[in-house]
């Protein structure tokens, strides 16, 4: 190797496309040292290599699948073998974007109707910052296509099969939930508990009980691929409360129903748990930022100067926090509100009957939540799935109760009204109004500039924290946000932006822009997003509803004045 023993930024001088018997190698970046972030190279094997046939690339969902089986094997490979490079800092490392527990659309494994091209990650061997050329010619010549033979030109037609049957019998269930008007679908003997609270994975380390639908919940949804049709609980658009005792499976519930807004791997656990797919998790979230949003509908008059229909504030508190949450989520399009009362503000949830006696009206700037969950739904056919333990005032408005006891599931729905009925709520119901409009703001987008000195800076410092600009973006509190990729991603939407459409003022509204974000992914795909789209090989797709969080979240947001739409309801047609 000519450039063995010399410095290391001599490796620029290989950069291009290589040939090999059974592949093509690209070399896209070489890094600057080897202490630096991994060159990056791409791996384009012909289709007719591989177990691919067409019958599995029928249906977008299909190509998707195809594309998380082969990152799975890849990545499992990677895992398994000694791949025994020597040298300093990163020499040797070849990585591939992780996947995590759900089947998400990713830039790592893109198949077309010719090739397959894997973005991978590759530390180039050196001791200090000499090249050690034999260690790279055995990282080229041997390591990699070792990874490729024990991957994807190992793996069988019988498996990738397989798993595309799961999600034909998951997008089956979707559409049965659509044509039905159902919200939610908890398939019998899910299992729903998580290895711990830092890992998506299912428990396996003790007796695990599987779910089980009551029977009166109970629908046997018909799917490809098998005679038997699949069994579990529906819950239907409406007013949904889930009750129970402390550490019963309340919250592990809505925790999979949740997350059912994407579709899961075989042997999660949670493979037939689907949700609506524009549903949005609903929290307090103190300190966030909020720019001119509509929180009227729940807070009004506050005690000091400030406009309720154009909130904003650099330190929101867990009432205004919350109510500007749900006005961005129905901004956006959700149809379903999921929320559980450990994570909301208390104030915002409920107001009894004694305090309302001892506080006046006159004197409590919010409308408490029990009081906007049915005009929501009555006005603009928002369905809410509600953890409740510690208010049955809920029971007066609710059109289900589900009670989860020893992480079994029942439906107390009779008993729960004939307790309103004989126990009724000395509360009074604080707004009778419907609940008007929604919000529908357009953005400056002036304001999207990541440059900090003579550079721009936009990147992923943590799983959920952008630093753009001279700003960071906090995603934490954003609980349907489930790969670090997918904050990537955000990240080069805003700098997409930043280069398209950087022109000022604009009449576009925040859905409008979003909905043309979404239609691009549709068309382009990912990449087309990439400054660099070469080697985008770390991206995963977001739904639109979490990059509107991310910029909601953002401080340097520039909202023009915000508006209600004329005609607000989602329509009958949608649902």
């Amino acid at each position: 190797m000519i450039i063995d023993g010399k410095g290391y930024k001599a490796y620029k001088s290989i950069k291009g496309d290589y040939r090999f018997p059974k592949f093509n190698l690209v070399i896209d970046a070489v890094q600057g040292d080897p202490f630096a972030s991994p060159s990056k190279i791409r791996i384009r094997v012909s289709r007719e290599e591989t177990a691919i046939s067409n019958k599995c690339m029928q249906t977008k969902t299909q190509k998707m699948m195809c594309e998380d089986v082969f990152l799975r094997e890849i990545h499992r490979t990677l895992a398994s073998i000694n791949i025994n490079v020597k040298g300093t800092g990163k020499s040797g490392a070849l990585s591939i974007d992780p996947p995590g527990q759900e089947i998400l659309e990713r830039t790592a494994v893109q198949i077309n109707k010719t090739t397959i091209t894997l973005c991978l990650s590759v530390g180039l061997p050196a001791n200090g910052r000499r090249i050690l050329g034999q260690q790279a010619i055995r990282l080229f010549f041997e390591v990699i296509p070792q990874v490729l033979n024990q991957s994807i030109f190992a793996l069988k037609e019988e498996l990738l099969q397989d798993h595309v049957q799961l999600i034909d019998k998951q997008v089956a269930i979707r559409e049965y939930m659509k044509q039905h008007n159902l919200i939610a679908f908890i398939g019998n003997q899910a299992i729903l508990a998580r290895e711990s609270g830092v890992s998506d994975r299912p428990r396996r380390d003790s007796p695990v009980i599987p779910f089980q639908s009551p029977a009166s919940l109970e629908v046997a949804i018909p799917v490809p691929h098998q005679k038997v049709p699949i069994k579990g609980m529906a819950i239907k658009q409406g007013i949904t409360l889930i009750v129970g005792g402390g550490f019963h499976g309340k919250s592990t519930l809505l925790r999979a129903i949740e997350k059912g807004v994407y579709y899961h791997i075989k042997g999660d656990g949670r493979e037939f748990v689907l949700t609506d797919p524009t549903a949005v998790k609903i929290r307090s979230e103190d300190g966030r930022s909020v720019r001119k949003d509509d929180i009227s509908p729940f807070i009004n008059h506050l005690p000091i100067a400030g406009d309720t229909e154009r909130f904003t504030t650099d330190n929101a508190s867990g009432s205004t926090s919350q109510a500007a949450n749900i006005v961005e989520a129905l901004e956006v399009g959700t149809r379903t509100l999921l929320l559980d009362e450990d994570t909301c503000a208390t104030n915002f949830m409920i107001r009894d009957a004694r305090m309302q006696a001892l506080i006046h009206k006159d004197d409590e700037p919010i409308t408490p939540f029990i009081d906007k969950i049915q005009p929501l739904f009555d006005v603009h056919k928002v369905s809410t799935i509600l953890v409740m333990g510690g208010s049955g005032d809920y029971f007066d408005v609710a059109d289900t109760v589900i009670k989860m006891e020893h992480f079994l599931a029942y439906d107390v729905t009779d008993k729960a009204k004939t307790i309103a009925r004989q126990m009724k709520s000395a509360r009074q119901s604080e707004d009778p109004c419907p609940f008007g409009n929604l919000q529908s703001r357009s953005l400056d987008f002036s304001c999207f500039n990541s440059k900090v000195g003579h550079k721009q800076l936009s990147k992923v410092h943590h799983p959920a924290t952008i630093q753009y600009g001279k700003s960071s973006i906090h995603l934490e509190a954003v609980e349907q946000l489930v790969h670090p990729s997918q904050t990537r991603m955000i990240a080069e939407i805003f700098s997409f932006i930043e280069r398209h459409f950087n022109r000022g003022a604009s009449t576009l509204s925040l859905r409008d822009l979003l909905e043309r974000i979404q239609k691009q992914i549709e068309i382009d795909g990912l990449a087309s997003f990439s400054a660099f789209n070469g080697h985008p090989g770390e991206l995963a797709r977001p739904r639109i509803h979490e990059v509107a969080a991310a910029m909601n979240r953002w401080q340097h947001l520039k909202v023009l004045n915000g508006c209600v739409e004329k005609n607000s309801n989602i329509g009958e047609n949608e649902r």
